[in-house]
C-alpha cells in the first residue's frame, strides 16, 4: 500500500508509528497546522517525510495541492483522528478510497466527543473503523469494537479506553485492508446519532434551581470530567464554578 496519512492526536501517532513499523509505505502526510496539532512532533518524526510530502489540513482543497498529492500515487488515504471534512475532489484521489478510524461504536455518536455523548445518553461505546463518504461518518463499515462504559468511567477515563480499542481495532484489521480481502457494511444512519462540538453547551451549565434525576446529573457530571479541559459548572454571584467528580468502586465487597 502506498498510504497517504492524515493524523493528530496520540491515537493519531501511534496508528502511525505501527504503520512505520510493519514496513508500509507512506507516500504522503497531512497535520493539523500548528495552534490546533496533538503529537505533531512525533508524527512529524515518524514519518520523516521532507517538507514537499507533508500537507496543512486547512491546504486539501486547493487544486494546486490535490495535484501534489496526486503525483505522489497513493492508492489509499488513512485518517486518524483528523479533525477536517475531506471533500469528493480529494476523496477520489485514492483508488482504494479513504477510511477513518473514529472512536465510536457507528452509527451512533457521529461527529465530536462520542465518550461524552455515550455516558451522558447511554448509548453503545465503542470504535469503528469505517470508509469516508462526503458526510460525517457516514461511511460502510469495516469493523467495529465495543467497549464497556462502567459506573465509575469519567469522560477521561473512557477517552482512554478508546483509544486503546481503536488502536487495537486497527492493528487487527489492517492485514485485510492492506490485502485486499475486507468486507464493509453499509451504516444505518436513521438509528445513529450527530453531535456537533458545541453539543456540550446545552449540558454544561448546572442551573441551581432545576430539578435533575441524581442518574443524569452524575452522568453530566461525570462525562464532563477530563482535565484539564472544562467540566459541568454551575454560576454563583456571577461566576462560574467549575464541577469535577472522582468515582470509585467499593472495594470492601
Amino acid at each position: 500500500m502506498r498510504i497517504f496519512y492524515m493524523g493528530n492526536n496520540w491515537l493519531g501517532w501511534k496508528v502511525l508509528e505501527w504503520l512505520d513499523g510493519q514496513g508500509e509505505e507512506i507516500v504522503g502526510l497531512s497535520v493539523h497546522p500548528s495552534p490546533k496539532q496533538k503529537y505533531g512532533d512525533q508524527i512529524l518524526s515518524t514519518a520523516d517525510l521532507p517538507d514537499e510530502r507533508v500537507f496543512d489540513a486547512e491546504s486539501l482543497e486547493d487544486e494546486e495541492v490535490l495535484d501534489r498529492i496526486r503525483k505522489l500515487e497513493p492508492n489509499i488515504g488513512v485518517s486518524i483522528l483528523f479533525d477536517y471534512i475531506l471533500k469528493p475532489p480529494f476523496l477520489r484521489l485514492f483508488e482504494e478510497e479513504v477510511i477513518n478510524l473514529h472512536p465510536a461504536y457507528l452509527p451512533y455518536n457521529r461527529g465530536q466527543y462520542p465518550n461524552v455523548w455515550s455516558i451522558v445518553e447511554g448509548t453503545p461505546a465503542g470504535t469503528t473503523l469505517h470508509y469516508i463518504d462526503p458526510e460525517i461518518d457516514t461511511g460502510d463499515i469495516i469493523a467495529r469494537k465495543g467497549v464497556d462504559v462502567e459506573p465509575v468511567d469519567t469522560g477521561e477515563s473512557l477517552y482512554k479506553k478508546l483509544e486503546r480499542a481503536s488502536l487495537e481495532l486497527f492493528k487487527n484489521t489492517w492485514p485485510a485492508i492492506s490485502s485486499g480481502r475486507v468486507s464493509r457494511v453499509e451504516q444505518r444512519k436513521e438509528e445513529g446519532t450527530y453531535h456537533r462540538s458545541d453539543d456540550v453547551e446545552q449540558i454544561d451549565e448546572i442551573d441551581l434551581d432545576e430539578s435533575y434525576k441524581a442518574r443524569d446529573l452524575i452522568n453530566i457530571l461525570r462525562a464532563r470530567t477530563f482535565p484539564p479541559h472544562e467540566s459541568a459548572y454551575f454560576e454563583q454571584d456571577g461566576r462560574r464554578v467549575y464541577v469535577r467528580v472522582n468515582l470509585e468502586y467499593n472495594n470492601n465487597g
